[in-house]
């Protein structure tokens, strides 16, 4: 009975050994860095265009109060230019900027702004109702309850700029395995949707019958907005990113004059296009 257990314990003692050999021989596989984002933090820079639908804008003031009606806009592109990454001049283009940290491995959030920029139309017929002071000196004079918007008349921007000021929660999922990518800490890619808002912190270039121009920055409104986008990582620590957004913005403070008196309100949908350059990496 001895001889017995002693053989069991001897069997049960070379077998574990045998299997602690094989688990030392098996290749120890490394879990790859872009296998889980929770706990990351990014940041991206980039550029922007953007269309706007038509809005009615309300100007009102001490001595006028009128309403110009399906009002065009577009905004003001740069094109390829260095001042994108000139430090000094880095936020006159249109322009993004994002900083964000994944609370797990799909969502993350972010704060940032989007530096759109907005241009009222030059020379367009809109209608409009209300009064303002010294009527048809402007050139801007039509039959009817129209005008024609002459320099002279009004200019009205919004070019250091639309500022949307913003928060986003987004939702982030990896598509590699769709294109059979073998490794994707040299090459990942990932789609991308969200949804935030925020407030609009426009400096509003204007200039009323003549008067002084005024080019002060302002809280203005609200924005809210929904995206979009592809993002491509190099090499764990590289991406760029693509997005597409939609949103609506709401002003009703908009200051047209050093006049306290004067002011805008306005609302408009948007659709921009972002192409932005980032990184992303833990702590």
């Amino acid at each position: 009975m001895k001889k017995t257990i002693i053989l069991v314990i001897t069997l049960i003692s070379i077998t574990s050994f045998a299997q602690t050999e094989n688990l030392v021989d098996l290749p120890v596989i490394k879990e790859r860095y872009t296998a889980h984002n929770k706990g990351k933090f990014f940041i991206f820079w980039g550029g922007n265009r953007e269309s706007y639908s038509k809005s009615d804008i309300h100007f009102s003031g001490e001595n006028h109060d009128f309403t110009l009606y399906n009002v065009e806009s577009q905004d003001k592109p740069k094109g390829y230019h260095l001042d994108y990454i000139n430090p000094s001049r880095m936020t006159i283009p249109q322009t993004n900027f994002r900083i964000g940290y994944y609370i797990n491995d799909k969502y993350n959030i972010t704060i940032g702004f989007d530096h759109m920029k907005y241009v009222m139309m030059q020379d367009k017929v809109v209608d409009y109702s209300g009064y303002y002071p010294n009527e048809g000196t402007y050139g801007e004079s039509l039959p009817g309850d129209q005008l024609l918007l002459t320099k002279d008349f009004l200019e009205y921007e919004h070019t250091d700029g639309l500022n949307y000021v913003n928060t986003e929660i987004s939702r982030v999922d990896d598509i590699s395995k769709v294109f059979n990518l073998p490794n994707t800490d040299k090459f990942q890619i990932n789609l991308t949707e969200g949804i935030g808002g925020g407030f609009i912190y426009p400096k509003t270039n204007a200039t009323m019958f003549k008067e002084e121009r005024h080019d002060k920055f302002n809280v203005a409104g609200y924005g809210i907005s929904a995206k979009a986008g592809l993002n491509l990582t190099f090499f764990k620590y590289f991406f760029i990113q693509t997005e597409l957004k939609a949103g609506y913005i709401d002003m009703n403070n908009i200051k047209t004059s050093a006049n306290p008196t004067y002011k805008a309100e306005q609302n408009f949908w948007f659709i921009q296009s972002i192409v932005a350059i980032g990184g992303i990496f833990r702590l």
